[in-house]
């Protein structure tokens, strides 16, 4: 009978300096070119010590999806904390500076399953989140304000600003602004409506 292999623990700090810095080659190079030896010349190490914490490549993507899935969920936990979290959340999901790191997991989920069901799990995580947050904060304003959000349901709000967000993150990278500046004055004009006068 086989033995399973052994594999680094989860918390250990090489093995956390080996995520951030496949993280890197990612954001700089390309999910392509990520592979043991150029994450372990990256930082100084062996190979082997790379490929004894992430026997696959796949294995290092997925470590490096988490710790952004993970940063996300900070992000989303310091909207809902803020004085205006609609808002907060609007721009967390307009956010560019995750942009290089999104277009490249985007890619990859559309050839590898395993990372694609782990987006799509996080995504629904999110979703669900965000939800909750929209209905405990402006639950009864949606609700109040047809004119303004005619059928908005705090699920719907959530797709919307996600949606669009991310269409400007992704379109911004590719260097396509065309429409950029309207949209967000829209939903800026949009929330301004739902909400009332913009915080000072």
């Amino acid at each position: 009978m086989a033995t399973k292999r052994r594999v680094g623990a989860e918390n250990s700090e090489t093995r956390a300096r080996i995520v951030e810095a496949a993280e890197a080659v990612i954001r700089d190079d390309g999910y392509a070119a990520v592979s043991t030896r150029k994450v372990a010349t990256r930082l100084g190490l062996p190979a082997s010590l790379v490929h004894y914490y992430f026997p696959a490549t796949a294995d290092l993507w997925l470590a490096v999806f988490r710790r952004g899935a993970a940063q996300s969920d900070a992000m989303i936990d310091a909207a809902a904390a803020d004085h205006d979290p609609v808002r907060a959340l609007w721009r967390f999901h307009a956010d560019a500076s995750r942009a290089a790191l999104s277009l490249e997991f985007m890619a990859l989920a559309n050839r590898h399953a395993s990372l694609r069901a782990a987006i799509a799990d996080h995504v629904a995580a999110m979703r669900a989140r965000e939800s909750d947050m929209f209905a405990r904060a402006i639950g009864a304003r949606l609700a109040e304000a047809p004119r303004a959000t005619p059928g908005v349901s705090p699920e719907a709000l959530s797709v919307l600003l996600a949606g669009v967000g991310r269409a400007l993150v992704m379109e911004g990278a590719m260097g396509v602004s065309a429409g950029h500046a309207d949209a967000r004055a829209w939903i800026d004009g949009w929330l301004d409506a739902l909400l009332g006068t913009r915080p000072a």
